[in-house]
């Protein structure tokens, strides 16, 4: 007969022992429970030595999980800051430009890192790219940028170089008629949908600047 559980509600250690022994692998079936338990002082034979080892392993994944984690971290805040300094250097780029689009397909490539970028316009520019009316709506719908995988996407905004963008930043420039910078990789790193998405934001008002916009 299970014993009733005491009126204060603490738990009788009895009861525990009881339904350990009667449930020996309760233990091993819930290893999450070792980095909770306090550790033995001593090592009493090898049943002991095991219960300490398993209680160690489960210290060390967790452990391990959290280097991880931690390291993840990092490598996202050094991403970011990447990003953001080679804005700053595009920007400073916009300062000197004569020609925006000119500058945007010639220059940013090389100081973004990335393997192509364009203006895209609704609305003739020479150098940029014209886009229908309401593409740049649809895009990007309410967002600063976007990020895109879309083969035919890529050859609207990219035309010839559609090729290399089988990854891609899509962002906004504000101000009419309506426009967005495309900037396409061929590697997912370098335009880390989680990393730039501020730097980029501020890139598109940058060139919307430049434009006189």
């Amino acid at each position: 007969m299970t014993k009733a559980a005491p009126a204060n509600g603490s738990v009788d250690p009895e009861a525990v022992a009881t339904f350990l022994t009667a449930h020996p692998r309760f233990l091993t079936e819930r290893p999450a429970l070792y980095r909770v338990l306090a550790p033995p002082r001593r090592v009493h034979g090898e049943v002991m030595a095991d219960h300490m080892a398993e209680m160690v392993r489960a210290e060390r994944e967790h452990a391990a999980a959290m280097a991880e984690r931690a390291d993840g971290v990092l490598a996202a805040g050094r991403a970011a800051a990447g990003m953001t300094a080679r804005v700053h250097e595009a920007v400073l780029a916009l300062i000197g430009a004569g020609d925006i689009a000119e500058c945007v397909a010639a220059v940013f490539p090389a100081l973004l890192a990335v393997d192509a970028a364009a203006l895209c316009i609704e609305a003739p520019l020479p150098g940029a790219h014209q886009l229908p009316p309401g593409t740049v709506a649809h895009l990007l719908g309410g967002r600063a940028v976007a990020h895109s995988s879309d083969p035919a996407e890529a050859r609207l905004l990219h035309g010839e170089a559609a090729g290399l963008a089988r990854h891609e930043a899509l962002v906004r420039v504000p101000g009419e008629p309506a426009a967005l910078l495309a900037l396409s990789a061929r590697e997912q790193w370098t335009l880390d949908p989680a990393q730039g998405a501020g730097a980029l934001a501020f890139l598109g008002r940058a060139v919307a600047a430049a434009l006189g916009r």
